[in-house]
């Protein structure tokens, strides 16, 4: 049966990738970086709290450098432009071993610890465009949505798996003294998936609309979109964990628990946010969006007022969750963009751009959100958030729907 089970994977395989594309080694590195990543995630908040030290404000910090990579992506990659998407793959896969031996390497000191985070992290998004263009290339004329399927499923797999991981490791050893043999296991794995992108032989050309910013009058609306999706997002992405370790004391088995169940419902319900978005237009999905998000700030921020600690936390966990799924409404704004690009060049140009911009404003909100926390506390924040979302709705509302006639080139 299981023979069976995995030639007929193969068999759908060989409809998907073009004679002769190395997609295996895409596959595997991708299945190998996700199983790292995800062991990698599953501890990092709590190591940062629990034996770096790091404050609310210190939280914001090392978030502003883990993002500050995705705002400098354009410039490298446009300096990295002659460099094929492989070869970019390869040099996003050595820096990214390179962060995490750090990581597992350096004391726990805040500073070190924060400059690892940042290497790693401009591994990781020079690798996250190129997988895209990789696997577009080694696709049979027709399936490039079902090959970016395979990649998207696979690095949910893999990361799921770490989840999964730190979860057994730690309910059986119970309170560990140091996380660093979790570093170290990520590296090794890390170092395997480097290993199996040499195995990239081929010359895929890049993107080149990635290499540069694209900005034009009719796509300001979804510039706007994206300033107050990005701001609402950082606070739930940089300080909702942070809120449930330090104000609740998660461990970290709870914070890969709520890490592992948000992988399966974000690799379960994207497809049918993905029909509704369809069924209802992108402009409801917005609006609607933000309804859910009022609630789900007003409880992550006042729960600890309204119920005992001990529901307080089930709350806050459960809105964690919740916030992760609606946060999947973000595609709505890309099918907006689609549908007013004249071209799918400057659709693609244009989610780029939006990219740096989303990037621009989630690394003022980390920055300036860990003030906010300690200074006028939690409540602030996730007010803030909620008031952000309305905005965001705001704009959505504005947008009309239907598809803009091509203006001849």
């Amino acid at each position: 049966m299981h023979q069976k089970g995995a030639y007929a994977m193969k068999e759908r395989l060989e409809k998907v990738y073009r004679d002769g594309a190395q997609y295996k080694y895409l596959l595997l590195s991708i299945l190998m970086t996700g199983l790292a990543y995800g062991i990698y995630k599953g501890v990092i908040d709590n190591y940062l709290a629990e034996e770096v030290g790091l404050t609310q404000v210190g939280k914001g910090v090392s978030e502003f450098f883990r993002e500050l990579p995705g705002l400098l992506l354009v410039f490298i990659l446009a300096a990295l432009y002659e460099f094929s998407a492989e070869k970019i793959y390869k040099i996003g896969s050595v820096i990214m071993v390179a962060g995490m031996v750090m990581q597992a390497a350096v004391p726990p000191t805040a500073a070190l610890v924060i400059l690892a985070i940042l290497v790693y992290s401009v591994g990781d998004h020079m690798q996250l465009g190129m997988k895209s263009a990789i696997g577009l290339q080694y696709a049979r004329e027709g399936r490039g949505g079902e090959s970016l399927g395979y990649n998207n499923a696979v690095s949910h797999a893999g990361t799921l798996v770490g989840y999964l991981v730190i979860i057994l490791v730690l309910s059986l050893a119970g309170d560990v003294s140091s996380y660093r043999p979790f570093f170290i296991a990520s590296a090794v794995l890390m170092a395997a998936a480097m290993l199996l992108c040499f195995g990239l032989s081929s010359s895929t050309e890049t993107d080149k609309s990635k290499s540069r910013f694209y900005f034009k009058r009719k796509f300001y609306k979804y510039y706007m979109l994206e300033i107050f999706y990005g701001a609402r997002k950082q606070v739930f992405f940089t300080f909702g964990p942070y809120v449930l370790i330090l104000f609740y004391g998660a461990s970290a088995v709870v914070i890969s628990v709520l890490y592992a169940v948000s992988s399966v419902a974000s690799f379960v319900l994207a497809p049918k946010i993905g029909q509704i978005i369809d069924r209802l237009g992108y402009r409801i999905v917005m609006i609607m969006d933000t309804v859910i998000l009022v609630g789900v700030c007003f409880l992550y921020g006042f729960a600890h007022h309204i119920f005992p600690r001990d529901v307080a936390f089930i709350v806050c966990c459960v809105n964690y969750l919740l916030d992760s799924v609606i946060s999947m409404a973000s595609m709505a704004s890309s099918v907006y963009v689609r549908d007013i690009s004249d071209s799918d060049e400057e659709c693609r140009a244009t989610i780029s751009t939006g990219v740096s911009v989303n990037h621009l404003i989630t690394i003022l909100v980390a920055l300036f959100g860990g003030w906010i926390w300690r200074t006028l506390g939690i409540e602030t924040l996730f007010i803030i958030s909620a008031v952000l979302g309305l905005c965001n709705s705001a704009y959505a509302a504005t947008i009309k729907t239907g598809r803009m006639p091509k203006r001849s080139v």
